[in-house]
């Protein structure tokens, strides 16, 4: 390669390969080289990147644990006309990954904000599911605990859009049969190691995954991906309101939103939390 090319000054969001160091661009290696310093989740994962592109900028940690102490010093550094560049272990930094409080200050220091788009294990997933792409929305990963994981797949129940999570192998199972309990019989796809050598997708419904995956635990980082539900099927809130109203008067609250959630396919929880806001 050739000498790297100057950089204007400002926060550069470079993003990484997820798996096959093949996948960098070409304009990320520019900046990893050109740039005077590279802030990195893992230093240890960072520095095999650098190493297979002889990468010699100097780098340092910057992660959840030491973020509160290094803002401040960083965004002087970039106000003086420092040229940063910010990398995640793998893919595009700020989708779950600490980034995010160093740029909100860098835009709110009126830092110009640089990103360098490449690789994503949400949009390779997306691409390789074969679910409706044209309306998607990324969740992250969901809580650890079930109640909390429960309840934050039922107010995702009636999004209209192919629902994105990143998991891990030891809590993917039980992920799987929160999400059969919560958003039924819908069609997942559950990919593992995208770009990588044992890259692979699993198709079926959260209950045959969960089946799937007790012979075979997934290893590697996942990507779950579930389709929205059936337009067609699935009842509005004004319908699962107006049915309340007239079911409530004569079977009480909870009769009431039993009934109604069978009939709706909503979640139970949700249509008792509107029960009681009815009555």
């Amino acid at each position: 390669m050739g000498a790297a090319p100057s950089l204007a000054p400002g926060l550069y969001i470079v993003s990484t390969p997820i798996g096959n160091l093949r996948d960098i661009t070409l304009r990320a290696l520019d900046v990893l080289h050109a740039a005077e310093h590279v802030l990195a989740e893992d230093t240890r994962q960072t520095r095999k990147l650098c190493d297979a592109y002889s990468i010699s900028t100097p780098l340092s940690a910057y992660h959840d644990h030491n973020a509160a102490m290094r803002v401040p010093e960083l965004i002087e550094r970039l106000k003086a006309g420092g040229k940063i560049a910010l990398v995640s272990d793998a893919g595009t930094p700020l989708v779950s990954d600490p980034g995010f409080r160093l740029v909100r200050a860098a835009v709110q220091a009126e830092i110009d904000i640089w990103p360098i788009p490449g690789a994503s294990a949400l949009l390779a997933g997306l691409v390789k599911s074969g679910l409706p792409s044209d309306a998607f929305y990324f969740a992250g990963f969901l809580p650890p605990k079930s109640a909390a994981r429960q309840a934050a797949l039922s107010k995702l129940f009636s999004v209209q859009a192919t629902l994105v999570f990143f998991e891990t192998g030891p809590r993917i199972a039980k992920v799987l049969a929160d999400a059969a309990k919560i958003l039924g019989n819908r069609a997942c796809v559950l990919t593992r190691e995208l770009t990588k050598r044992y890259e692979e997708a699993r198709h079926g419904t959260a209950e045959e995954l969960l089946a799937s995956i007790t012979q075979t635990p997934p290893k590697g980082e996942l990507v779950l991906l579930i389709a929205p539900p059936d337009s067609d099927a699935l009842w509005s809130e004004e319908q699962v309101r107006a049915a309340l109203d007239e079911q409530i008067a004569e079977v009480g609250v909870k009769r009431a939103s039993s009934a109604v959630a069978e009939l709706s396919k909503w979640p139970k929880r949700e249509v008792y939390a509107l029960a009681l806001s009815l009555k």
